[in-house]
């Protein structure tokens, strides 16, 4: 679906192979992955550089189909999986063709909050009738905006945000839309999908798969969810699994 753009949104694509192992990993957890019927229908929408689509086409247990999409090709690594470019938000994929769908940190790229809203329906549109979807997006509230690594960029109103990247010497134009808790989960529910907020767990999971031996990683686990839970509108990435309405 195109959108009113009047500039060209970059693509942002992570670079660093060895992350995107450690993403692909927790993406693994957080849906649960080994418990699905194999093998598995994959995709994976805005693949970047290709590092978590090729984790999933070589894993050593799991047996999965992949396919991954994207506007712009920075693929560092091609193996083991199909590639489609795609414009816009529309997926050339059938209905129910894949059994898990990640979107991670795509949403916030792919336009307006009408765009935003048609890459939702079609997740819930290619997604298997017992299939499961991850979905990750930056929080407007994090600390530091990630993509231009500048504190509050994403706190200020619309009209600000340009001119501070300018004034900042990091760009011309802010072309990112992250979302905050209860604005995203409003939107799922309009496009019609079942979802989990797994903010709490995709945070344990960040710290035990990146920080396993360090002290904060070990604070983190003592802590009971009943304390972290009330901190999901402040964690810095907002994580969904999502899935077609139980009947």
């Amino acid at each position: 679906m195109p959108t009113t753009d009047k500039f060209e949104r970059q693509p942002h694509a992570v670079t660093d192979l060895a992350s995107r192992r450690f993403k692909a990993l927790k993406i693994e957890r957080l849906l649960g992955l080994q418990q699905l019927p194999q093998p598995i229908r994959l995709l994976e929408i805005g693949c970047g550089s290709g590092g978590i689509a090729h984790y999933f086409a070589t894993h050593p247990s799991l047996q999965c189909t992949v396919t991954a999409v994207d506007v712009h090709d920075n693929r560092q690594v091609r193996d083991g999986y199909a590639y489609h470019s795609v414009q816009g938000v529309q997926l050339p994929f059938g209905d129910q063709q894949f059994d898990a769908v990640i979107s991670n940190h795509v949403i916030e790229h792919v336009g307006d909050a009408a765009a935003q809203l048609v890459h939702l329906q079609e997740i819930r549109r290619v997604l298997a009738p017992t299939g499961k979807a991850y979905l990750a997006v930056p929080n407007r509230w994090m600390l530091t905006e990630p993509h231009y690594r500048l504190k509050f960029l994403s706190w200020l109103p619309h009209a600000w945000r340009s001119p501070y990247l300018r004034w900042m010497g990091k760009g011309e134009v802010y072309d990112c839309e992250p979302l905050q808790m209860h604005e995203l989960e409003r939107m799922l529910a309009a496009a019609g999908l079942q979802y989990r907020n797994q903010c709490v767990e995709g945070w344990r999971a960040t710290f035990e798969i990146e920080r396993a031996t360090h002290w904060s990683n070990r604070v983190l686990q003592a802590t009971p969810n009943a304390l972290l839970h009330p901190l999901r509108p402040i964690i810095p990435t907002l994580i969904y699994q999502l899935q077609h309405p139980y009947p």
